[in-house]
């Protein structure tokens, strides 16, 4: 089996933005493979889903940055460290630059940009020290792309991707490694709350805001499943993946082949 299968060494991994979705995806899938997990995210509903899965929970709001160190703390107590990190916490909040509020502005950028700076600088004491640590950061489609009423999304997006870039450079003759995904709309909440935004912004039925919005780009014509998501970060996370770093991969149906 390959070594991101059912085979690989298990290891510690802390997960981000679980109640559902790619999060949800994610934790089921490292726990199938063995690993030990600590779900974090703000709604108390993640503790059923990391039950189910096999994981342990912990209720954060991740736009505190005390909460993004008493979660890699809390990973310590119970399994002594951090070896996989995946940063995939999200929110949305479609809206023209000019009406975009700026409390949500920084409620996004706080939780999709700086808790996976501050979530990584906490755990890579433990990554370094053991000579071995992965850190996924689950951007989009839109940290390479942009769309209309999405700046403070989009902004939070390409700035993983200088983060992961950065920490690749720092952590790579420490045995850490860091990726990044980068999605186009996958089928979870989030996007099904898009599609409702997007449709009263332009003025469409919800069918219209998939079929010219959401997939006019892509050359494969379908949303992207959690369970897809996931299957990369399992590889990313593996022993495989050891010369992989620095690099930003497209599950995108085609989007930016154009």
């Amino acid at each position: 089996m390959n070594e991101h299968g059912k085979n690989a060494t298990p290891r510690v991994a802390l997960v981000t933005g679980t109640s559902s979705g790619i999060g949800e995806a994610v934790v089921k899938h490292l726990c199938q493979l063995g690993h030990q997990v600590l779900a974090v995210d703000f709604n108390p509903a993640g503790e059923n889903v990391a039950e189910a899965a096999g994981a342990a929970f912990f209720q954060a709001d991740l736009t505190d940055p005390e909460a993004c160190r008493a979660a890699v703390a809390e990973a310590n107590k119970r399994f002594g460290g951090v070896d996989i990190l995946v940063n995939n916490a999200g929110i949305q909040h479609v809206a023209p630059i000019e009406e975009f509020p700026e409390e949500k502005w920084r409620q996004i950028i706080d939780l999709m940009l700086t808790a996976p700076f501050l979530l990584t600088q906490a755990a890579w004491p433990h990554m370094r020290e053991n000579g071995w640590g992965r850190v996924i950061n689950i951007a989009s489609v839109h940290a390479q792309v942009a769309s209309p009423g999405k700046s403070a999304y989009v902004s939070a997006k390409h700035g993983m991707i200088g983060l992961t870039k950065t920490a690749a450079l720092e952590g790579g003759a420490q045995g850490i490694t860091a990726n990044t995904i980068c999605p186009a709309y996958v089928k979870t909440p989030l996007v099904d709350n898009q599609i409702a935004d997007q449709a009263r912004m332009h003025g469409m039925e919800e069918q219209e805001v998939i079929e010219n919005i959401m997939l006019k780009n892509a050359a494969v014509k379908r949303l992207i499943e959690p369970a897809e998501v996931a299957e990369m970060v399992a590889f990313l996370a593996s022993d495989s993946a050891g010369a992989v770093t620095g690099s930003s991969w497209n599950i995108d149906l085609g989007w930016t082949a154009q």
